[in-house]
């Protein structure tokens, strides 16, 4: 009796571990088609949110360099004005 249990018992497990590979294979398969398949995205942020993230970096430039005594109020204010006029055109 003690071998012809060992014996089912191996049976099951062999057969469980097989179904689990089949499963695993299946899911890896699944997601090396969905990746070659897809089109890899160029960045994350969508491209408005780039531009507009490029003119606050360049405000945030222009007020550290008037706050440093680089550029004049009126300087600030032209390249700022110039800034926003390029962003408003994209």
């Amino acid at each position: 009796m003690g071998l012809f249990r060992t014996a089912a018992r191996t049976a099951v497990v062999a057969g469980v571990a097989t179904r689990v590979h089949q499963r695993i294979s299946e899911r890896q398969q699944g997601t090396w088609a969905a990746s070659t398949n897809a089109p890899v995205p160029t960045s994350f942020a969508p491209p408005a949110t780039q531009a507009r993230s490029a003119m606050l970096a360049q405000l945030k430039e222009l007020g550290e360099l008037r706050s440093a005594g680089v550029l004049t109020d009126e300087e600030f204010e032209h390249q700022k004005a110039e800034i926003l006029k390029e962003s408003e055109q994209k």
